[in-house]
């Protein structure tokens, strides 16, 4: 039953977004929410850029059919907690896909935007999304409980890492939607092998979601993710990653997530290193990211740059897979 939810949740998603996505590109241009070209960007014409919402209300629509589909015919979800989890990810990303469209239609301050993120990741602490700890791989996976005076700043950094590492990768057609479907696939099956059905599901309608907006996202696009979009797929990324952590009964450290998302959060850290470096701010934009190198330095088109990045993304992806079933052998 659960992977009959997780199919039926990622073809709800997919097909609403399919479908939204027009209609919100249509609003766009009507209202003149486009994203404009400049040194930092890579395309030629100004196009729209609130694509999040789309797949936000496939994700959405996904989630409240199945959930209730789960209520009447099985016993999933019956446990309060597992529908806890599943408000709690949809309050938060909602709130922060509010504070994504007020950045793509009249623009934050970088240090507001940033501390907007920290209180969406204050709220969605309070519903209980906490880093308790990890598994020490090098004991056997011991479990380390994190004492809430760092647990607490760790879970903080956690989330506007993880929401800025999926902001910053966004900057090629199709990129950020293809890397998260790729990436979150991978996740669904780490999560359904060790019967995590909650995330499974949440991971099945962002792979949904992500893959109906494709189609309109990949190269040439017709719209883009924008704020909207990248910061709430990096919410969902880090909330899953916080409950499923928070299992001990299967010893599935932060390093899987780590692991499988190892592209963007690592271009994000040499992003970070790069500009303080140059004694420029970290929130100053630039072309220094990964994908930017393969387009401009090494010549590569948009299209190839972006497959080359889906392979990679795949790779790191099996290799989280393959060392989830080695550490919870191991637990």
């Amino acid at each position: 039953m659960t992977l009959l939810l997780d199919g039926v949740a990622l073809a709800i998603a997919a097909l609403v977004t399919f479908i939204a996505t027009p209609l919100v590109r249509r609003i766009a241009l009507h209202v003149g929410m486009l994203d404009v070209v400049d040194d930092r960007r890579m395309h030629e014409t100004p196009k729209p850029r609130i694509g999040g919402i789309a797949v936000y209300l496939g994700i959405a629509t996904a989630l409240f059919a199945t959930v209730g589909l789960a209520l009447r015919f099985s016993r999933l979800f019956h446990d309060p907690d597992e529908l806890h989890t599943i408000l709690g990810l949809l309050f938060g990303g909602t709130l922060i896909l509010c504070i994504g469209i007020w950045d793509d239609t009249i623009g934050m301050r970088p240090k507001r935007k940033f501390l907007a993120q920290i209180v969406v990741a204050s709220i969605s602490m309070a519903y209980g999304f906490v880093i308790p700890g990890f598994a020490d791989p090098l004991h056997h996976n011991q479990w380390v409980a994190l004492p809430l005076f760092i647990g607490i700043p760790f879970t903080v950094l956690w989330y506007t890492g993880m929401m800025n590492a999926m902001n910053f990768i966004d900057g090629l057609d199709g990129l950020l939607a293809g890397v998260t479907a790729i990436t979150g696939l991978s996740l669904v099956a780490i999560a359904a092998a060790h019967h995590h059905a909650v995330e499974a599901l949440l991971l099945s309608a962002l792979v949904g979601g992500v893959l109906g907006f494709l189609p309109y996202n990949f190269n040439p696009a017709t719209i883009f993710l924008g704020d909207s979009g990248a910061l709430f797929i990096g919410y969902v990324f880090a909330t899953v990653s916080i409950v499923t952590t928070s299992k001990v009964a299967v010893a599935i450290s932060l390093a899987i997530p780590l692991i499988a998302l190892g592209l963007p959060i690592l271009d994000t850290a040499a992003a970070i290193l790069r500009r303080a470096w140059a004694g420029r701010s970290i929130t100053e934009a630039d072309r220094g990211h990964f994908h930017h190198i393969l387009v401009l330095r090494m010549g590569l088109t948009v299209r190839h740059a972006v497959l080359l990045i889906y392979a990679v993304s795949l790779a790191l992806g099996t290799a989280a897979f393959f060392l989830a079933g080695g550490v919870a052998a191991k637990g």
